[in-house]
């Protein structure tokens, strides 16, 4: 009997996604593809498949090694201001550091939530609004939406850490400052620096695209060569930012070996 109604169950899970697959599927509108040309298609790759090799660096400062520079900053600042103040928001929202007061722990994975609910690309368009078009819109974009999201994976680490130390120290008199230098941070820096290294991998993707709406980087120009169909421009651009990720991948990667 209880054999047959995990059967009932496991079957239920199935029909549930097969029913959520195909409504998805049937609420797509597909009149676009009626504008489909076969043509045009093979125009595309055509260009795709001949970049030009003279865009990728002339000095000018808008070729692909300067907009993949600006890129790179505008990630690398987004990602260090959000894990310097995903830091003391990890403080407020860890459960374990609020064990007599709850509520703190409760309003500060709240805050988390709040700034991590909305994409890059939302953010972009505030802060191009508030502080300009720019590269610095895109650094701000890309930190206060990673804000939410280590500080979200900060409080989970601070959360399931071994707490082993810490009750060794508070058993020989520690104070509250001696157990969190000496019993947290020698645990959980490892873990932070390998989080906010894969996060800077994940800045440097979404700021290729934040240049959409004017927040800097490589984003403006490869939506400025797909308009104007220059696909030996938007093949040259395209195979700089696959580059880019791939050799901060190894990069990271071995970093973050070491640090394990």
């Amino acid at each position: 009997m209880i054999y047959i109604r995990k059967n009932q169950k496991k079957y239920a899970v199935w029909v549930l996604a097969a029913a959520v697959i195909i409504y998805s599927a049937a609420g797509i509108d597909y009149s676009g593809l009626s504008t489909f040309s076969l043509p045009l298609g093979r125009e595309v790759f055509q260009g795709l498949s001949k970049p030009d090799w003279s865009f990728f660096y002339d000095g000018s400062g808008e070729d692909v090694i300067s907009l993949l520079l600006l890129t790179l900053g505008i990630a690398c600042l987004g990602t260090v201001m959000a894990t310097v103040l995903a830091l003391p928001l990890t403080l407020l929202s860890s459960r374990n550091l609020w064990s007599s007061h709850p509520w703190i722990a409760k309003t500060g994975k709240f805050v988390c939530n709040v700034l991590r609910a909305f994409p890059e690309l939302v953010y972009a368009i505030i802060f191009v609004k508030v502080v300009g078009p720019g590269p610095f819109a895109g650094a701000m974009a890309i930190g206060v939406h990673q804000i939410g999201m280590l500080g979200k994976l900060f409080t989970e680490q601070m959360e399931a850490m071994d707490e082993g130390p810490v009750e060794a120290m508070r058993a020989v008199g520690a104070s509250p400052s001696q157990i969190f230098f000496f019993a947290r941070v020698p645990q959980l820096m490892p873990i932070y620096s390998s989080l906010s290294l894969n996060h800077f991998e994940i800045a440097v993707r979404s700021a290729s695209t934040l240049g959409l709406v004017g927040a800097g980087g490589i984003g403006a120009p490869l939506i400025f060569a797909i308009q104007a169909r220059s696909w030996d421009k938007v093949s040259i651009l395209l195979i700089g930012v696959m580059i880019t990720v791939f050799i901060l991948d190894m990069i990271t990667g071995m970093i973050r070996k070491k640090l394990r």
